[in-house]
């Protein structure tokens, strides 16, 4: 297979570059590119079988570059340090995608999978995407009652909550932590349909940023900031089952 590599950031073009040739070494890379007009050009002077395309470039998105090619005979895997809307937008039309930092064994894993994928162009399924992105946001706002006033928020900037008496700490992917005045029990309430689990008496967590989920009696997970949440006997197989969900 041949494929083309569209980041705007060298430093993931070159890791992947090594990646690629040391752990899928019948993949040719044809071209690196830096931003997605570039990309676009490189795929309709090469056309390629695979495509590792980063969502979010400044100018011209993963999205808009699919919608710009004409050339349609290329599989794509996404690529992508948030793992976020676009990841739910992915999951939700069953295409591929590899977190950042890129883990030798998903990226072998996802070019199996674009092996044995005939090479149908995702564009009837971006519209689609961008439909499902603006009505996950619409939806997700929420107003969290600050000292200065309301703060307004997207579910996806949090990553989890913490218990502190009558009050829950919410901490951001900013890396900002705000203070509001309601029991956790009250924001399980709120958020526990837009993706959130109560996994422990003291946390709910946005299960879109967990990336470990670690064994034990309840167990522990690992979020997307590396903190370790426990999660108690109790609330483990709900939480085992909406893991499998997503």
């Amino acid at each position: 297979m041949t494929a083309i590599l569209v980041d705007d950031e060298k430093h993931c073009r070159d890791v992947l570059a090594l990646l690629l040739a040391k752990h899928c070494p019948h993949i040719t890379l044809l071209a690196s590119c830096a931003d997605g007009t570039t990309g676009v050009n490189a795929i309709e002077t090469h056309h390629p079988d695979l495509v590792f395309l980063d969502i979010e470039m400044p100018g011209m998105s993963g999205f808009d570059l699919l919608k710009a090619c004409r050339y349609t005979g290329f599989r794509v895997i996404f690529t992508t340090a948030y793992n976020e809307y676009a990841i739910q937008a992915i999951r939700h039309n069953a295409l591929d995608y590899i977190l950042k930092p890129i883990d030798k064994d998903e990226l072998k894993q996802a070019v199996a999978k674009a092996e044995s994928t005939p090479a149908v162009r995702p564009v009837s399924s971006v519209d689609e995407f961008v439909a499902y992105l603006n009505r996950q946001k619409t939806g997700d706002r929420i107003a969290l009652p600050t000292l200065e006033g309301l703060q307004i928020l997207q579910s996806e900037e949090i990553f989890y909550c913490e218990s502190d008496g009558g009050y829950t700490h919410f901490f951001l992917t900013s890396g900002k932590a705000v203070l509001i005045s309601k029991t956790l029990k009250e924001v399980e309430d709120v958020l526990e349909s837009k993706g959130f689990c109560r996994v422990h008496h003291g946390y709910l967590i946005n299960v879109r940023y967990v990336q470990r989920y670690i064994r034990g009696d309840g167990g522990e997970v690992i979020m997307a900031n590396n903190k370790t949440i426990p999660v108690s006997r109790n609330k483990k197989q709900e939480f085992l089952n909406l893991l499998e969900r997503i």
